[in-house]
């Protein structure tokens, strides 16, 4: 395998979600390395890429941050067609679905339907909908946004003490998250809700974000899949040339630990196929 310095990953197509731009526990670090070292045909944002939630409430805004939006319009100005579908933490671009704007080559979609080279199609959209707290119990999602931006605070100085006593990276802050969620019923079983949507509109699978875990797997013959996120996990969704679609996980490929900022280009780590 090639170091991250020789040359750029091209893929047909990347998903990602979730990188939550304007908050502290966005790793756009990560996210500039990341797409500083990739080339594609077509990019979908699909939700939560700028957090409007946690902008309104203070502002945080470094380089990184930056850096991330000017790589993403040169990739819409150098001939890569860029889809923005908003979530439910950038919901004020919703406003303007309606008007068909494209601003800086990037378009704003409520949803789309991906074709991949091998011809099956696949409903793209951020996933909100399908969860039963945004949907139906919206205080409870604010709250659960500022438990969330706590863990994540805690989560750094609890695997400092792991790294003292040699254990190795754990996220505090996604099983919390995952335990929360499961007590309120907020998932309110959403891969399965959102595999069912694809398959009522006759789609061959589902791409989405929105709960910070990264998955590809088959529901009754619907394909599910799920880009994570760029606060905790670091991962985009590919698609090869030939249809194939892969999880890459940035962190993980490259040796990277969420206690350092900035970490120096490694050698990248042949990850196995996800099936």
């Amino acid at each position: 395998m090639t170091s991250t310095t020789d040359a750029k990953r091209r893929y047909r197509t990347l998903f990602i979600s979730d990188t939550h731009l304007g908050t502290r526990g966005c790793r756009s670090d990560y996210l500039v390395d990341f797409l500083r070292q990739v080339e594609c045909e077509q990019l979908y944002l699909v939700g939560d890429i700028v957090d409007g939630w946690r902008l309104r409430k203070s502002w945080y805004w470094d380089a990184d941050h930056n850096e991330a939006i000017r790589l993403i319009l040169s990739m819409a100005r150098n001939g890569t067609q860029v889809t923005y579908i908003p979530g439910n933490h950038d919901e004020m671009f919703r406003d303007w679905l309606g008007l068909g704007l494209e601003i800086g080559g990037v378009r704003l979609q409520k949803e789309a339907v991906h074709t991949a080279a091998d011809g099956r199609r696949y409903l793209v959209m951020h996933g909100d909908e399908f969860d039963g707290v945004i949907r139906y119990a919206k205080f409870l999602a604010h709250l659960g946004d500022w438990a969330y931006d706590w863990a994540l605070w805690l989560n750094t100085w609890f695997n400092a003490a792991r790294r003292r006593f040699g254990y190795p990276y754990w996220s505090l802050s996604q099983w919390l998250k995952r335990q929360v969620k499961e007590a309120v019923k907020a998932i309110d079983r959403f891969e399965t809700a959102l595999a069912n949507e694809a398959r009522r509109r006759g789609l061959d699978g589902v791409v989405c974000g929105h709960i910070h875990h990264a998955e590809m797997r088959s529901i009754q013959g619907i394909v599910y899949m799920n880009d994570g996120d760029w606060v905790e996990s670091c991962t985009a969704l590919v698609e090869h040339a030939d249809g194939r679609f892969e999880l890459v996980d940035w962190a993980a490929e490259n040796r990277l630990t969420f206690a350092a900022r900035r970490p120096a280009p490694r050698e990248r780590i042949a990850l196995p196929e996800v099936a």
